[in-house]
């Protein structure tokens, strides 16, 4: 008997995660000189990382050979400060990523359940699957989390619902009216999660934060991959009422996240301009890509992330022939929309190299 045969069942039939396509990988597997790559495939920040976050990671190399924070203390306070909470509702995460993961450590067995809308991330399928709980998925018309359907959708057995806000892949946001009724019918076994990775890049933004001031059964899911640019750094948090946070820690690895991320995220924390710039940009790009989808009569989805879901007739083709001219953007098939690709916004260069690829593939 194989390995395999020894192995759990369920983590054998997993399909793994499929992250954005690498330059480098491109680079080796086409030949082609990596600085000519343009990489709108994981919703980067095309402006890269702070000046001071650079700074402070530098600094942090110095003292490389010691042991982080375990608690990430000055990362935790100055989170807590932010957002005006206590230091005890903050859960550092290497990335926000392993906010979930502790999560489903902590809520979920065989038996149990998660409720996600259809077209969310896919990591949280895959994280129900591991730890062998039910996954539930609730319709989005017109690509919207449908809170009163996922509200619906609740059982005895449910533990977490996960809530995207703006929405990966979709990047669609859904507003405060229909997060308070979904809270208001929330029941005392179920846990709201808020994934809110691109926060940022919001004008008028949900206020969530309130469920944990207020100690309701909610986790806020933050991240510094984003608008911070800090992405290789794995480094997010959550924020949640004191009796989640307490287990979270209990679940969490000792040291998980760094010491460079954490000094990184610190400085990043106290650079608004740069956050302002990155906005800046993105509403810019986002701007041209919406515009230049319907010159061409594309279906696309407004966003209000850093990226934008365009329906371009064969997604893998797409996806595979653009890569050819050293562009890499995301198919869409593992979230059940093969006629689709998920373009991130870059810089304005970057930006319309895109659509001139695009135009050419779409065009053969």
């Amino acid at each position: 008997m194989s390995i395999e045969g020894f192995a759990n069942q369920f983590v054998c039939d997993l399909v793994a995660y499929e992250p954005g396509k690498p330059i480098e990988e491109t680079a080796r597997e086409l030949g082609l000189d990596p600085a000519d790559i343009v990489k709108l495939a994981s919703n980067e920040n095309p402006l890269g990382p702070s000046p001071l976050a650079k700074t402070a990671m530098r600094e942090a190399l110095e003292v490389a050979h010691i042991y982080p924070d375990g608690g990430a203390w000055k990362l935790r306070k100055a989170i807590a400060e932010k957002y005006g909470v206590g230091m005890e509702n903050v859960v550092p995460g290497n990335g926000s990523n392993e906010i979930i993961e502790l999560l489903c450590h902590c809520f979920l067995k065989p038996g149990a359940a998660l409720i996600a809308a259809e077209h969310a991330f896919v990591v949280y399928k895959l994280m129900a699957t591991l730890f062998g709980a039910d996954y539930i998925e609730v319709p989005d018309p017109d690509f919207v989390h449908d809170l009163d359907a996922m509200a619906d959708a609740i059982t005895p057995e449910t533990r977490l619902v996960f809530i995207a806000n703006p929405n990966n892949p979709t990047g669609t946001l859904v507003g405060q009216d229909e997060i308070d009724r979904f809270m208001d019918r929330l029941p005392d076994h179920v846990i709201a999660v808020f994934d809110e990775a691109y926060h940022e890049f919001l004008t008028d933004a949900p206020d969530t934060v309130k469920f944990v001031k207020e100690g309701r059964n909610v986790v806020v899911m933050r991240t510094f991959s984003k608008a911070q640019g800090l992405a290789a750094l794995r480094i997010g948090f959550g924020l949640a009422s004191s009796p989640i946070a307490a287990l979270l820690h209990k679940a969490r690895q000792p040291f998980n996240a760094n010491a460079i991320a954490q000094a990184g995220a610190l400085a990043a924390m106290a650079d608004d301009d740069h956050v302002r710039k990155t906005v800046a940009n993105n509403n810019e790009g986002l701007a041209l890509f919406h515009e230049e989808f319907g010159k061409r009569n594309l279906r696309y989805v407004t966003s209000v992330a850093n990226f934008v879901l365009v329906e371009v007739g064969d997604g893998d083709r797409v996806f595979s022939e653009m890569l050819k001219s050293g562009v890499i953007v995301r198919a869409m098939r593992g979230y059940k929309l093969p006629g689709w690709v998920r373009i991130s916004v870059g810089t304005p260069a970057e930006n319309r190299r895109c659509l001139e690829v695009l135009d050419k593939v779409l065009a053969d």
